[in-house]
């Protein structure tokens, strides 16, 4: 295991051939020269052009749409609403079908009312001026503890709440709330020494890919729906275009291009069904790609969410009770991903009293969508600052503390099964032997922060196949959007087994009808799941490999090994080929070597993550700066150290943005005030150091090489060690986010957050 630190470093366990190495991307070439082939830049032959029509208001009734001015604009082809989409008496359909193309309702500013198809992008954006809708405006709720009032206005007249597993007859904003518990927590908090709790507010905040939705769609005249789009499943798309238009799956074909960035945000449509509808009328391919405006208001955000937690210690440093109120906003129609944020919220310690109660809340904010570990951030941001008080309290080091409570393997969750083997304690350590933990802040106004978050990961089907070729090469077909480099990771699950270069593997991502069932690109779950996938194609391209050498030799195949790239006879040293050798020879032993393989995948490790942050506060303006930044993560196994030093800055930096400065800033009347990049404060390079990285590596028991998820856990983590980096700059905790310039000052004035 290295013992010493260097900005990027990786905490090896195990040595492989391909794995841990760090090759070129198959795909980087075409990326960096442009001749990728992104959504906007797929073109058809007779291609028409598509808009849509959006909201202006947050609540509104629809009183009726009139199209006809539209229809006769010169150059208009098609013009459909909601009424051109199936009706279903399906509850789960209908909010689908309605966030597609509202039907009597509008739910928030952005949502799509109708949509033209013309012969160019500007002659269908001056008709939807002339498309009238007669609105009646009602009142509007936009956070989940005010739609939770008993005087709320109601989103769903048929939206009955769900309680503790049982349906109700209550009409509602709230669609669901659940309960999870362990132990006895009355019993817990009595046997606490020190008791902390704390309320916890987050805003709406977006994923912020740089590409905007996109998507060509010809519905054929041999009644086949061709999509081709941006997306992390093109399967997805295949499945809910179909639900959506009341056709089956076979039906539909999706070709997934390259995507312009995700992080869950891209796993939901918005415009396909859309553009079907439109073809389906002209008869030619309708392509729709939205604005930046559009994006904001119209796709699915993460949620804002509002969490009461409290947490309970003996004065020996043990925690003894832990509970939280967890209320996330699911935008205006039900799935707020508060489940997941119930799954994750106490899963890094061992706490054997909990209760976790969570409300899933409708709101008139556009339908929420997963960001990278969605619902995990928001219960670190609570529990993590909670955390920090109670090692103080107890009179001990901050990280001393959280090893001390740390999950480990057998530990039981309170929502989920126990843990298999897990690294959040060498997560940790690796945080507390890190020179950054230890170094000097050297400056007024200056804290450093600690925090810990965990992302479960998830396994789902995926399918591969490899293709010898007689040159020795092979062609990997897996049907995963490449979001991160995965046909790399993939390709090299495969060339390990093969004990072949990687460069030897030419991996694509193929349409639907050309591979089998392969689950989206999220939940970290492609290079864990698409990878056992080429690893099981790998181990029957082997098997095929012997057999064809042993009918070379005419012996029996038993007599035959396969080792690092090379057949060989067990018992005659004569006896060996190589994989290029046995290629050439295909078409005389029995013909093409393909290797197939599809899997479901159950070992599922989980990742945890943990960050160090440094921060100086102008008590004056309330400007934060990020000194240094440190982020370690368990891995299981790095295929590629690059690529997951890639996803730990890359969460690291959107976790920054989140804790300082994004948020969906709406006015009273919910109109998104921000819904542009101008407006909407991302971090850029200017506002951050260099990210710090160590990858730690506890192989998970679950899969072939060890191998975790890593594109996720690296966002838990940052908003609480930020939070408590400002905490101890200022002495004042914060409770909201974002912690933006003017909260600090408002902070510092009233002497809380």
């Amino acid at each position: 295991m290295t013992t010493t630190y260097e900005p990027n470093i990786v905490l090896r366990t195990g040595e492989y051939n391909v794995l841990g190495s760090r090759p070129v991307r198959h795909d980087g070439a075409d990326k960096v020269t442009g001749r990728a082939k992104y959504g906007a830049d797929f073109q058809a032959n007779g291609t028409l052009h598509g808009k849509i029509l959006r909201s202006p208001h947050a609540h509104a009734n629809i009183r009726s749409i009139d199209t006809s001015r539209a229809e006769a604009l010169p150059g208009v082809k098609a013009v459909v609403t909601a009424s051109d989409l199936p009706a279903s008496d399906d509850r789960g359909i209908k909010y689908k079908r309605d966030n597609i193309l509202a039907d009597k309702k509008a739910w928030y500013v952005g949502h799509a009312i109708a949509s033209v198809a013309a012969v160019s992008p500007h002659i269908a954006e001056e008709a939807l001026a002339l498309i009238d809708v007669d609105y009646e405006v009602l009142p509007s709720v936009l956070t989940a503890p005010e739609a939770m009032q008993d005087d709320a206005p109601i989103l769903h007249d048929d939206l009955k709440t769900k309680s503790l597993g049982e349906q109700t007859d209550k009409v509602s904003n709230v669609a669901e709330h659940f309960r999870q518990a362990l132990g006895d927590i009355e019993e817990g908090f009595a046997e606490a020494d020190e008791v902390v709790e704390g309320e916890f507010y987050t805003k709406t905040v977006h994923q912020g890919y740089i590409e905007p939705h996109p998507c060509t769609v010809l519905w054929n005249e041999d009644g086949r729906v061709l999509v081709w789009c941006s997306t992390q499943g093109g399967f997805l798309v295949r499945d809910r275009t179909a639900e959506i238009l009341g056709l089956p799956v076979s039906r539909v074909k999706v070709t997934t291009l390259e995507i312009g960035g995700g992080f869950g945000g891209k796993t939901e449509i918005y415009l396909e069904p859309v553009a079907a509808l439109l073809s389906r009328k002209t008869g030619r391919p309708v392509k729709i790609v939205m604005n930046r405006q559009e994006v904001f208001e119209g796709t699915g955000p993460t949620p804002g969410s509002y969490i009461k937690a409290k947490i309970g210690a003996n004065r020996e440093g043990k925690i003894t009770a832990a509970e939280a109120y967890m209320a996330y906003e699911a935008g205006a129609f039900p799935g707020s991903l508060v489940i997941a944020g119930a799954m994750t919220v106490f899963a890094a310690y061992d706490v054997g009293n909990a209760v976790v109660d969570g409300y899933d809340v409708v709101v008139n904010k556009p339908k929420t969508a997963a960001y990278r570990a969605p619902g995990a951030p928001m219960a670190a941001f609570a529990i993590e600052q909670l955390v920090d008080q109670l090692a103080d309290k107890v009179g001990m080091d901050r990280l001393d503390f959280r090893i001390k409570n740390a999950s480990k393997e057998g530990t039981k969750r309170v929502i989920g099964p126990p843990f298999p083997r897990i690294g959040c304690v060498e997560v940790l350590e690796a945080l507390k032997n890190h020179p950054h933990y230890s170094a000097p802040l050297d400056g007024e106004n200056q804290g450093r922060g600690v925090a810990v978050g965990f992302w479960f990961n998830i396994g789902e089907p995926s399918a591969c196949t490899i293709a010898v070729t007689a040159d020795g090469t092979m062609n990997l077909v897996e049907g995963s959007a490449d979001i991160g480099g995965t046909r790399t990771s993939i390709a090299m699950q495969a060339a390990e087994v093969l004990g072949v270069d990687v460069m030897r593997i030419n991996p694509q991502v193929a349409d639907t009808d050309s591979v089998g069932y392969t689950a989206q690109s999220d939940g970290s779950r492609t290079t864990f799941a698409t990878g056992w996938a080429a690893y099981e194609a790998a181990q029957d391209v082997k098997r095929q490999m012997i057999e064809r050498a042993a009918k070379i030799w005419d012996v029996d195949g038993d007599s035959v090994e396969y080792v690092d790239g090379e057949v060989r006879s067990k018992s005659d040293s004569e006896l060996s080929m190589t994989f290029t050798e046995v290629s050439e020879q295909m078409d005389a032993t029995g013909g093409p070597i393909v290797g197939r393989a599809s899997v479901n995948p159950r070992g599922v490790g989980g990742s945890f993550a943990g960050s160090i942050a440094d921060v100086a506060v102008d008590p004056e303006t309330g400007k934060v700066e990020v000194l240094r930044f440190t982020m370690a993560q368990d891995a299981g196994k790095a295929i590629h150290p690059s690529y997951v030093e890639g996803q730990m800055q890359g969460g690291s930096v959107q976790g920054i943005g989140w804790a300082l400065n994004e948020e969906y800033y709406y006015r009273d009347d919910g109109d998104l005030a921000n819904g542009t990049f101008l407006d909407y404060r991302m971090p850029i390079s200017l506002d951050l150091p260099m990210i710090d990285t160590v990858i730690v590596e506890v192989p998970n028991p679950g899969h072939p090489f060890g191998v975790r998820g890593v594109g996720e856990a690296s966002i838990v983590s940052p908003l609480a060690a930020v939070a408590n980096a400002v905490a101890g700059a200022t002495g004042v905790r914060m409770s909201k986010l974002p912690m933006s310039p003017g909260s600090i000052v408002e902070a510092l004035g009233n002497g809380t957050g």
